[in-house]
């Protein structure tokens, strides 16, 4: 759909749901086609920028509200062009149709057509022959019969629950919206079921042109009256959002009735099935992937536990290198402090053994001394003893020398005596 577009002028619109700031607005476009004359000189081309500023040039005093080109060949350019309001039309079409543009640089004139837009809308004689004809619908049953309004291009945020400050649209504002022409009996957003893509193969979530996020519903009415005056209030109409400040803005939708028996009990019960088969698809799946992640939390559990082993085999080895090393550096230093304090006690025997001989040859001399001093003082001793033995000696030979005569006298007494 189209992207939404500032609306100035609200004079035309028509209440919708006030309450939601919602309100319809009549559709004021027309198509203008450009006739090209043949270029003669090659090279040579037209502007299509130029023709837009004299078609904008052409209608005086009024303005486009938008003007874009729709459609572009060697032989025309068809615009679509959109006013304010639906009475400007009129003056518009009498400004441009018919009316020639000439441009700079071409002798050719170019001549214009424009007509107001021909709404692809859909009438009463095309629903009522459609299920008149249809041979698999049955018109007593709900959804098989024109009763099912299919709308595409709605703004989310124009159909959301401002209390929720959700941007989702909802079914009840959906409901409060459209139950102005008639009771609703059923409403259906695709989007908002998140099992819908899935059943259909179809994406929901649409981007319009101009980057709001819009989705696509089905308002069914319980009567044919409420249908009837739904169609013809949107007939023709673009669906306009003011706000709070006042400020309006407008966008296209796409209205259509419902063909394919989208809210029929059977379509109704049929998705139902669906949705519960993927419900439980999905609750397998759920539990497979729940089953997954334990198995792959399990997996890095034990992963972490191995690294954390891996870790501690690999700190401990560290540990246990580094206490052989501060094992083998003590041991070294041990080895290094006994070697120092086999040396200093070898250095203490050392000097101990030198004091000892030092001390045994002041000993051994002092003995000699001793030795040599007993030896002269028996040498002293025996020299006195021989000097007197000398002595007495001379003294006893010279007594004997004198005693000779006497002792001879006694002998010879002694002798005389025996005789006798």
């Amino acid at each position: 759909m189209a992207a939404a577009t500032i609306v100035h002028d609200t004079s035309e619109a028509v209440e919708l749901c006030a309450p939601c700031g919602l309100y319809l607005k009549p559709i004021t476009k027309m198509t203008i086609s450009v006739a090209l004359p043949q270029l003669k000189q090659p090279g040579k081309s037209i502007s299509n920028w130029e023709v837009m500023e004299r078609l904008k040039g052409m209608v005086q005093t009024h303005q486009f509200s938008t003007l874009r080109i729709s459609k572009s060949t060697m032989d025309f350019i068809r615009f679509e062009g959109e006013v304010e309001n639906k009475s400007l039309v009129k003056s518009f079409l009498a400004c441009l149709d018919g009316k020639t543009i000439k441009l700079s640089g071409f002798s050719d004139i170019l001549k214009v057509r424009a007509a107001e837009y021909k709404i692809d809308f859909p009438t009463r004689h095309d629903w009522d022959s459609f299920f008149r004809d249809a041979k698999d619908m049955n018109e007593t049953l709900p959804g098989e019969r024109p009763d099912t309004i299919h709308l595409e291009g709605l703004p989310c945020k124009w159909f959301a629950a401002k209390e929720t400050g959700s941007e989702k649209p909802s079914e009840e504002v959906l409901i409060k919206v459209f139950q102005k022409f008639g009771e609703i009996r059923n409403v259906d957003i695709p989007m908002l079921d998140p099992y819908r893509e899935e059943m259909t193969g179809r994406n929901f979530h649409t981007f319009s042109f101009g980057g709001h996020l819009n989705f696509e519903a089905y308002v069914q009415y319980r009567e044919y009256a409420g249908f009837i005056e739904a169609m013809n209030a949107l007939r023709g109409m673009k669906l306009m959002y003011k706000g709070d400040d006042g400020k309006a803005v407008a966008c296209n939708i796409k209205v259509s009735f419902d063909s394919t028996k989208h809210l029929s009990d059977a379509s109704i019960k049929k998705r139902q099935l669906e949705r519960q088969k993927l419900q439980e698809l999905e609750k397998q799946r759920e539990e497979q992937k729940r089953k997954e992640k334990e198995a792959e939390e399990k997996q890095k559990e034990e992963e972490r536990k191995q690294r954390e082993l891996e870790e501690y085999e690999r700190e401990r080895k560290r540990e246990e290198k580094l206490r052989k090393r501060e094992q083998k550096q003590k041991d070294r230093e041990v080895r290094r402090n006994k070697k120092q304090l086999e040396k200093l006690q070898a250095e203490e025997q050392r000097k101990l053994q030198e004091k000892i001989k030092l001390e045994e040859r002041k000993l051994l001399l002092a003995q000699r001394n001793l030795q040599s001093i007993r030896l002269i003082a028996e040498l002293l001793s025996r020299a006195k003893v021989t000097s007197i033995f000398i002595s007495e000696h001379f003294f006893s030979c010279k007594l004997i020398v004198s005693l000779s005569p006497v002792k001879e006298r006694v002998s010879m007494m002694k002798r005389a005596n025996h005789r006798g």
